[in-house]
C-alpha cells in the first residue's frame, strides 16, 4: 500500500504501455505518435483540451486519438475498492494499492463504482488519487464518472428521503426537484458525478418487490414526477466547469423499459406485452423524464421474448434514432451475462459482448465476467465492428464533457458544507408530510386533541425506522421512529397525554405471545394507533443469507396481505371498542379490506425518511402548516389550523393479489364487474368478478382525504375545439368548504371516446397542487399538450385523431366535474 504522500509517487507510475507495432486504430495525423497523442504535431493544444470548444467537436477530437484498448476500458465499469481497501467500513487508512489502480484504469477506468461505506475523508482521498492518475499519468487524460446511488436520498451517508412511491404520492413536481438538488449537493463535494437515479418503471404488477422504488403506476405522473428529479439533479454545473457543461450531476433512467412488470412478479422475469403496449405506458415516462438525463440503463428483462440489452428496435431505432438521445447508455449489473446463462442468446462472452455492443451501444456494469474485454480480440478479428464501440465511447465522453469533468473532476475541500444541512432538513420535514395519505377517516376521527389524556402506540412498526432499500448499513440509525417522534411532538407542544407502548407482535412471526400487553394498552388509553405494514432492508441486510424481508431488490410477494399475527393484532385492539387508527407503513399497497372496512381511520405512510417518526405524530395530531413545515401548535379537531393531508395514492391498493392487477387506466372493457363476497358472519354471496371478491380496488390511484373539503365548479376548456396538433388549457375553480386551511391535487383525467384502437377507460392529462385557505376559492388552469390525446394507431404510428374526448376532473374513481373537448 503507498502512503498518503502520493503526488510524488504518482508521477512514477509509469503509464500503461502502448503496442509498438500498429496505431491500434488511432487515427494518424494528428500526434506523433501513441505517446505524444495529447499534443498535435503543429504543437498546437488539442480541441478536446480546450473548454471553450464545444462539446461535440470535442469528442470528434478525443475519440481517434484512442486506442482500442483505451475504448474498451471506457464502457466497462471499474471500482473504486480497485485501489483502496474498503472492506472495513470503519477503516480510516489513507493508503492506496498503486499496482491495482494501474490496473484497474488501464482495463475499466472509464467509470467507477463508489457506493461504499467509508470514512468520508478517506472516501475523498480514494476519489482524488483515481482522477488524479487518469488526469496526470495517462496519456490523454480522461477522467472517469464517479458513481453512486441516490433513490431517494444519497446513499453514501446523506440525507434519507421517502422513498420514490412516496415522494410520487406529493403529487409535488417542484418538491420533488429540490429533493433532487439536495442528492446532487451532497454528491458533488464527495467527488461524486454520475446518480443512478431515478426509476420510472411503472408498478403495475404490486407482487414485484421493487414497487417501493417506483413513483407509481401512471406513466403521465411518474413521467412528470421523473423529469422533477432528473431536472433536479443535474441542473447546475461543477465548480471550475467549462462554461459548456450542461449538469454537475448525471442522473441515470431505468431500467430501460418495461421492467417492472415481470410474469408472475418475479424479479427480472420475462414482461408480456406488444408494441402498443410498450408505447402507450412503458416508454412514455422515460421520453418524458430521460431524453435530457446524461444517462440511461438497461433492463434485465425481456420484453416480448426479446432481452432488453439486446433489443436493437429498443435501444438504437426508438431511443438513439427516434428520440435522438445521445448520452451514456449502461447495462445493469451482470446484465450481459444473462444472454448466456439466462436467456440462453449465447453461449460464450463473446457472442453476449457482440450483441450486447452491436444491439444496444451500451456499456458493461460490472457484477458480471466482464464480457467486453472480448471486444479488442473480436474487433481485429473482424467479428465486431470498431464502429460500434466508437458511438457507445462518443455517447461516454459526451456525458463527461457536458459535466465538465476534463476541467475539474475532483472533490471539493470543504465537501461537508453541503451534506446534511439545516436546508436540507427542511425540505425532508416537508416530503416526509406531503407523502402521507389519509385513506379513511370514519367520523373524524383525526386529528386527535391536544387534550387526549393518552394514546395507545402499538405494532410492530411503531418502535421502528423504515426505511426503504438503496440505503447504507446502520442507515437507519440516523432516523426517528414514530414512538420517539410521538414522544418529541408531546414534549415540544407541553402536552400531558400519555403513551402507552405495546408492540403487541413482530413484522416477521404468527407469534400473538404479545398481544395481551396491546389489548391492555388499549384499554388503558383514550385512542389506539397501530402502526403495521411491509419491511426492507438497507443494502447490506437485504442480500445477506438468513435475513428477511418483504419487500426490497430480488424480494417479491405472492400474497399481498400482512405477514404474520399483524392482521390478527389489529383485530385484537379493535375489540376492545377504543377508536382505532391503523397506520400502514410500507413500501407496497398493503391488501386488506378488513382494515379498510373496521379501522376508524386509515393512514398509508409508504417507507418514511429520517424524519418519519416525527411527520406521523404531526400528522395524527394535525400540526402541520400547508407548506409542509412543522408548526409548534396545540389543536383541537375543531380548531386545526390547516389540513396535513395534500397526499394522493401514487398507486392503487387490490382487496387481494388475486384480484391483481388494478392499475386504473385499463383498456376500456377490461374490467367487467358483477363482484360476490364473503360476508362478515361467513355467508357466502356468490358473483361472477369476482365469484367471491371484486376487481374494484380498496383505494384507487389519486385518492386521498383531508381535514378540510373543497367543491369545485365553472369547468371550462380554453379552447373546447382544437386541431391535432393544438394545446389546450383545463380551468376549474376549487373552494375551500372546510374549517381549515389545506392543500389539494387538482387531477384532470381524459377519455378518448372513439377511436381506432382500444385506449385506455382514462388517463391522467395534467395535475396541479395548490393552497386554498378557508372559505376561499382559487381557478386552477392546467395547460394540456396534443400530444397527450395520442394514441399508437394501427398503423404502427402515433396519431391524435379527430373526434370528441371526455375530459374530468376529480380522482380515478371520483369524478367532480366534467366536459367535452373536440378534436377536428
Amino acid at each position: 500500500m503507498v502512503s498518503k504522500r502520493f503526488s510524488v509517487l504518482l508521477a512514477l507510475v509509469p503509464c500503461i504501455p502502448a503496442f509498438a507495432e500498429d496505431t491500434l486504430g488511432v487515427r494518424e495525423g494528428l500526434h506523433f505518435s501513441l505517446e505524444s497523442r495529447a499534443t498535435n504535431i503543429d504543437g498546437s493544444i488539442p480541441i478536446y483540451k480546450n473548454p471553450k470548444a464545444s462539446i461535440e467537436d470535442r469528442v470528434n477530437d478525443l475519440l481517434p486519438r484512442m486506442t482500442i484498448q483505451e475504448k474498451v476500458s471506457q464502457i466497462i465499469q471499474g471500482d473504486l475498492n480497485g485501489w483502496m481497501n474498503l472492506n472495513d467500513p470503519l477503516d480510516d487508512t489513507l493508503t492506496y494499492n498503486a499496482t491495482g489502480l494501474v490496473q484497474m484504469m488501464a482495463q475499466k477506468g472509464g467509470s467507477i463504482w463508489a457506493g461504499y461505506l467509508t470514512p468520508y475523508d478517506k472516501f475523498v482521498y480514494g476519489v482524488t488519487i483515481g482522477q488524479k492518475y487518469l488526469m496526470e499519468n495517462t496519456t490523454l487524460g480522461i477522467p472517469a464518472l464517479i458513481q453512486s446511488e441516490g433513490l431517494h436520498g444519497f446513499t453514501n451517508k446523506g440525507t434519507t428521503f421517502p422513498s420514490p412511491i412516496g415522494l410520487a404520492s406529493s403529487f409535488n413536481t417542484e418538491l420533488v426537484s429540490q429533493v433532487a438538488n439536495i442528492i446532487a449537493s451532497e454528491a458533488e463535494g464527495l467527488g461524486i458525478n454520475h446518480i443512478f437515479a431515478p426509476v420510472l418503471d411503472l408498478s403495475r404488477e404490486l407482487r414485484w418487490g421493487r414497487v417501493e422504488e417506483n413513483f407509481g403506476e401512471d406513466p403521465f405522473l411518474t413521467g412528470e414526477i421523473g423529469n422533477a428529479y432528473v431536472t433536479g439533479l443535474q441542473s447546475g454545473r461543477r465548480r471550475n466547469a467549462s462554461q459548456t457543461a450542461i449538469a454537475r450531476v448525471a442522473a441515470t433512467c431505468k431500467h430501460f423499459a418495461a421492467f417492472g412488470s415481470p410474469q408472475g412478479g418475479l424479479n427480472i422475469a420475462q414482461v408480456s406485452g406488444g408494441e402498443r403496449e410498450l408505447r402507450t405506458m412503458f416508454l412514455r415516462p422515460f421520453n418524458r423524464a430521460c431524453v435530457n438525463s446524461l444517462a440511461i440503463m438497461t433492463a434485465y428483462s425481456a420484453y416480448d421474448g426479446v432481452p432488453a440489452i439486446a433489443n436493437s428496435h429498443l435501444l438504437t431505432s426508438i431511443l438513439r434514432k427516434e428520440w435522438g438521445y445521445k448520452y451514456w447508455v449502461t447495462t445493469d449489473a451482470g446484465s450481459v451475462d444473462l444472454l448466456i446463462n439466462q436467456h440462453g442468446l449465447c453461449t460464450t462472452r463473446e457472442c453476449a459482448a457482440k450483441i450486447a455492443i452491436e444491439s444496444g451501444l451500451q456499456g458493461e456494469m460490472g457484477g458480471g465476467t466482464y464480457t467486453y474485454e472480448t471486444l479488442p480480440a473480436q474487433v481485429q478479428a473482424g467479428t465486431v465492428d470498431v464502429k460500434y464501440i466508437d458511438t457507445t465511447v462518443a455517447a461516454m465522453l459526451r456525458t463527461k464533457f457536458s459535466l465538465g469533468l476534463f476541467e475539474n473532476p475532483y472533490p471539493y475541500s470543504d465537501y461537508l458544507s453541503t451534506i446534511r444541512t439545516p436546508a436540507s432538513r427542511v425540505v425532508l420535514a416537508q416530503a416526509e408530510t406531503e407523502s402521507i395519505v389519509l385513506l379513511e377517516n370514519h367520523g373524524n376521527t383525526l386529528p386527535l386533541s391536544k387534550n387526549i389524556g393518552s394514546i395507545a402506540l402499538i405494532g410492530p412498526q411503531a418502535n421502528r425506522v423504515s426505511f426503504g432499500d438503496y440505503v447504507f448499513f446502520n442507515a437507519s440509525l440516523a432516523g426517528i421512529s414514530p414512538l420517539d417522534g410521538f414522544k418529541q411532538y408531546i414534549t415540544n407542544n407541553s402536552l400531558s397525554t400519555k403513551i402507552n407502548f405495546a408492540q403487541g407482535c413482530e413484522l416477521w412471526s404468527n407469534d400473538q405471545s404479545g398481544f395481551s400487553e396491546a389489548v391492555e394498552a388499549a384499554k388503558s388509553s383514550d385512542v389506539a394507533v397501530v402502526m403495521v405494514g411491509t419491511w426492507s432492508l438497507d443494502q447490506t441486510l437485504l442480500w445477506t443469507p438468513g435475513t428477511n424481508a418483504t419487500t426490497g431488490e430480488h424480494v417479491d410477494l405472492s400474497d399481498l396481505g400482512l405477514v404474520g399475527a399483524q392482521l390478527a393484532l389489529v383485530q385484537a385492539v379493535k375489540a376492545v371498542g377504543k377508536p382505532t387508527v391503523v397506520v400502514f407503513v410500507s413500501g407496497k399497497p398493503v391488501a386488506e379490506p378488513w382494515i379498510q372496512a373496521n379501522a376508524d381511520a386509515v393512514i398509508q405512510q409508504f417507507y418514511p425518511g429520517e424524519l418519519g417518526g416525527v411527520a406521523i405524530a404531526e400528522i395524527i395530531f394535525g400540526a402541520v402548516n400547508p407548506s409542509g413545515i412543522f408548526l409548534s401548535l396545540s389543536v383541537h379537531n375543531s380548531d386545526v389550523d390547516s389540513s396535513p393531508f395534500p397526499g394522493k395514492l401514487s398507486v392503487s391498493f387490490p382487496r387481494s393479489v388475486g384480484t391483481t392487477p388494478v392499475f386504473y387506466n385499463y383498456l376500456k372493457g377490461s374490467r367487467p364487474i358483477d363482484a360476490g363476497m364473503i360476508l362478515p358472519n361467513g355467508t357466502l354471496k356468490f358473483g361472477h368478478q369476482y365469484v367471491l371478491d371484486s376487481p374494484v380496488p380498496l383505494w384507487s390511484f389519486g385518492h386521498g382525504l383531508s381535514y378540510t373539503t373543497f367543491s369545485y365548479s365553472n369547468l371550462h376548456l380554453s379552447p373546447s375545439t382544437i386541431s391535432t396538433t393544438q394545446n389546450f388549457t383545463v380551468s376549474v375553480t376549487v373552494k375551500n368548504t372546510g374549517s381549515v386551511a389545506g392543500k389539494e391535487v387538482v387531477q384532470v383525467y381524459m377519455t378518448d371516446d372513439v377511436a381506432s384502437v382500444v385506449t385506455p377507460n382514462q388517463q391522467l392529462i395534467g395535475f396541479e397542487k395548490v393552497n386554498i385557505p378557508v372559505g376561499q376559492s382559487v381557478t386552477v388552469s392546467i395547460p394540456v399538450s396534443s400530444s397527450q390525446l395520442q394514441v399508437w394507431s394501427s398503423s404502427n404510428a402515433w396519431a391524435v385523431e379527430p373526434g370528441t374526448f371526455t375530459i374530468k376532473v376529480g380522482t380515478s374513481d371520483q369524478t367532480f366535474a366534467t366536459t367535452k373537448l373536440t378534436v377536428q
